[in-house]
């Protein structure tokens, strides 16, 4: 986006990565965590309490949060500040990233309510447009699409690293030239491009331009009034601009032009996804007497389908139980600059969805916070545990040391080592040359999948 984990593309080599450098961290500095002060109930009071020791002990910069339960909004607010240094309130419009795939999912569904969209009918049917080089493209299903099933992967396509299109129908003839990783309904790979075609959908059997359609049929009858969605980052707030972790202290960091509709364009509100939480939760009862989709509908979107039996992901959402806990309905999201997580309790119909203006490598802090305010709701004290990133810290200043020693000791070695290679052949130096280049071989070929 606990974490919701994607074992997809560059989320597998992070994960990988993570791993190897938590266990130089334990043993060099094991994380710290302080628990929050015991909550009596889950109340404005306790979820303030617990964000603002989390934000004091991590040095987060800033942070929304809602949390809702049944059809009763408990709480939203804002903290810290954004990158431009304003203070975030409850109504600080934040990117939500992949967050925004569930309501993709909800605008194709309405349209299945509809009658005019079957789900296990080819996608080309409607949209004829949508063509690949792999033949097998041609049977791919609206279902597959939002199941993220549809044999699409970063690995046969790696979207951000190409040309970003300005719409969602140029991102869809991106996609002519690309192959499939697998057999459609076979395989679960999680792919932002399922989501750029599924926004193209709507907009060509609604005959509306997407951003339009989500407004009159999703966020106006839901009341999410400052929510919308955007084509690129270059349109969110700031340009999406917000901050990294290094060397124990935040960075702002400006955000790279990426093509976001469909798959991780909206931005909102604490708010407003308040409402968005309680229309869930609420299995979707009429809002000011009107009802934007049935009880059958949302509950399919929350469920995995029957093939590929290991995938937990649904529609825009994905389904688990860890560690013998409650079973959680959730999705994050990520940009560079920007994180996110929703989560729904369909036991005790609790709502919590979470956005922090830090992102990529430190892109853990809303499943943090998001985890501290499951315990809070469950009735434990939650605790303020250090985001992953601030461990790495203490590695990435080590290996940063450990590059200057070297750089040092190659200048002042440099001249020995140019005599000695004077006298040796051409093919032995490429040789020694060699094993630096694989890093950079491997890493140009690395699949994607930042805005999870």
């Amino acid at each position: 986006m606990t974490t919701f984990t994607v074992p997809a593309g560059v989320r597998r080599r992070l994960g990988a990565l993570a791993a190897a450098l938590a266990l130089t961290a334990i043993t060099a500095h094991p994380a710290a965590a302080a628990p929050a002060a015991p909550p009596t109930a889950l109340s404005p009071a306790s979820i303030d309490r617990y964000v603002r020791d989390y934000l004091a002990r991590t040095n987060l910069p800033g942070a929304v949060v809602a949390v809702t339960k049944g059809d009763r909004v408990v709480h939203t607010a804002g903290y810290g500040r954004t990158a431009a240094g304003q203070p975030m309130t409850a109504r600080t419009r934040m990117p939500v990233a992949s967050l925004s795939k569930s309501m993709t999912a909800l605008a194709v569904m309405q349209l299945v309510e509809a009658g005019r969209i079957e789900l296990d009918r080819p996608v080309h049917r409607y949209l004829p447009e949508f063509t690949m080089a792999d033949r097998r493209a041609e049977g791919i299903t609206v279902r597959q699409l939002l199941t993220q099933t549809s044999g699409m992967a970063d690995s046969a396509y790696p979207d951000l690293t190409r040309a970003q299109p300005g719409t969602l129908k140029e991102a869809v003839a991106a996609l002519r030239g690309a192959q499939l990783a697998t057999t459609p309904g076979t395989t679960f790979a999680y792919h932002n491009p399922n989501y750029f075609v599924a926004a193209r959908l709507v907009e060509v059997v609604s005959a509306t331009p997407f951003a339009d359609y989500l407004s009159r049929h999703l966020f106006q009858p839901l009341g999410m009034t400052h929510s919308t969605s955007v084509n690129t980052t270059a349109d969110m707030p700031e340009q999406a601009r917000g901050h990294v972790r290094a060397y124990g202290t935040t960075l702002v960091l400006p955000h790279p032009r990426w093509f976001t509709a469909g798959g991780h364009g909206v931005v909102t509100t604490a708010d407003d996804l308040s409402r968005w939480l309680v229309f869930q939760n609420d299995r979707g009862a009429p809002v000011g007497g009107h009802r934007i989709a049935t009880a059958a509908t949302l509950a399919l979107t929350h469920t995995p389908p029957d093939v590929p039996k290991d995938s937990s992901y649904a529609m825009g959402w994905q389904r688990s139980r860890d560690d013998g806990g409650p079973e959680q309905i959730r999705h994050t999201g990520e940009l560079l600059t920007h994180n996110a997580m929703a989560t729904l309790l369909p036991d005790s119909g609790i709502g919590i969805a979470v956005v922090t203006n830090t992102g990529m490598v430190s892109g853990d802090d809303a499943p943090q916070l998001a985890e501290g305010l499951i315990e809070l709701a469950e009735g434990r004290p939650p605790e303020v545990a250090e985001p992953f990133s601030m461990t790495a810290d203490w590695v990435l200043a080590g290996l940063t040391l450990l590059a200057a020693g070297l750089g040092v000791r190659g200048v002042l070695r440099a001249g020995r080592w140019g005599r000695r290679t004077a006298q040796r052949s051409w093919w032995h130096g490429t040789l020694r040359l060699l094993p630096y280049a694989l890093p950079i071989l491997f890493s140009s070929n690395w699949p994607h999948c930042w805005a999870c």
